[in-house]
């Protein structure tokens, strides 16, 4: 009796995904001619705002009953997909394979990209820099841990500009070969991850030995390969190297998540929900820093983020590493970076991209 429910039902669900189907290819064919026109005025394939405004759009327009965020993860992938058309885009990020910086290239790229796995942030910018990557993928904070100074520093020296952020939630697990615990020695992470689970850690596997390495991938390689060793990472990881939870979401914060920088040479255009990114230092005498920033009250423009860094020059100097509502070319914002720049001994705009959704 079901089935003769369900067939009705089922014969509209396949029409409907012949329509689908056809609008697919339908797009792809104008987002094929777009690509024309682009190659013939050399502009970029992956335009960072224009992708932002389409997911800000399908979100708005959503009627459901489809949540926003599922609609807009259907979306990044059918631009994917239409972007590699015209060109596969290539991303470096902190590897190996199953790492949170892969997952965060393919929330920011879809997965119609080829991933570029580095040994380190500092070869990230490297293979972005030297052209061998066209995008970078680097962390730049979590919100247990905070700022990775590492790719601060090499914010501060590269040539790059920032041109995207994504934030994703980090669930680290404990896993193994077999699923238990049993024989296990060493429990492997990244220093970070190790961190971010200390107290759990404490808590279940006092006397068990931890040790720092690379990656968590690195990790769960390692534990894919060794009886002995258990991997604290994320679910890419289990998948990737054929690993069994033991226990789920170990991080002691359970809204832990890590936000990273997308770096290349791409200069954005204005999204409509902007940051703009920039490094400042000062001379170190009373009341420098307020009245560097007083500019940004002046003009109504928000300060989003204010980190500080030491300058390594020997003289209790530091960079401070600044985020700011908006786009460098909007009015206010344009005339309160205008202000800074007089006012810093240091000044470097690292760019303006739309904010991560």
């Amino acid at each position: 009796m079901s089935e003769d429910k369900l067939l009705p039902l089922r014969q509209q669900i396949d029409a409907i995904d012949a329509e689908i189907l056809a609008l697919l290819n339908r797009r792809a064919k104008i987002a094929q001619e777009v690509g024309h026109v682009k190659a013939e005025t050399n502009a970029p394939v992956f335009r960072p705002e224009r992708e932002a405004q389409v997911l800000l759009k399908v979100a708005e327009r959503n009627p459901g009953p489809l949540q926003g965020a599922d609609v807009q993860t259907i979306f990044r992938e059918v631009m994917s997909a239409c972007r590699a058309l015209e060109k596969r885009v290539t991303v470096a990020y902190l590897g190996p394979a199953g790492t949170f910086s892969e997952q965060a290239v393919y929330q920011q790229f879809g997965h119609a990209v080829e991933g570029l796995p580095c040994v380190s942030i500092d070869e990230v910018f490297r293979a972005t820099e030297a052209g061998t990557a066209d995008f970078g993928v680097a962390p730049i904070e979590n919100s247990s841990e905070g700022v990775i100074n590492r790719t601060l520093d090499l914010l501060l020296q590269t040539t790059l500009n920032i041109s995207g952020e994504v934030s994703i939630p980090v669930h680290h697990s404990l896993m193994t070969k077999e699923g238990t615990m049993a024989g296990i020695a060493r429990i492997c992470a990244h220093s970070q991850a190790l961190a971010q689970c200390n107290a759990w850690l404490n808590q279940h596997y006092p006397s068990i030995e931890r040790q720092a390495v690379a990656s968590n991938a690195e990790a769960a390689r390692m534990a894919s390969e060794n009886d002995t060793v258990a991997a604290i990472a994320g679910e890419m990881a289990a998948q990737k190297y054929d690993l069994q939870v033991v226990s789920a979401n170990i991080q002691d914060d359970p809204h832990n998540r890590t936000r990273f920088a997308v770096v290349g040479r791409l200069q954005n255009g204005a999204s409509g929900k902007d940051q703009t990114s920039l490094v400042l230092s000062v001379a170190n005498k009373a009341g420098a820093v307020y009245k560097l920033l007083a500019p940004l009250a002046k003009h109504g423009v928000s300060m989003t983020r204010f980190e500080s860094r030491p300058a390594r020059m020997g003289a209790w100097e530091y960079y401070f590493y600044v985020d700011v509502e908006g786009h460098a070319a909007d009015d206010k914002v344009a005339k309160a970076l205008d202000e800074l720049q007089q006012n810093a001994a240091f000044y470097k705009l690292l760019g303006s991209y739309p904010r991560s959704f």
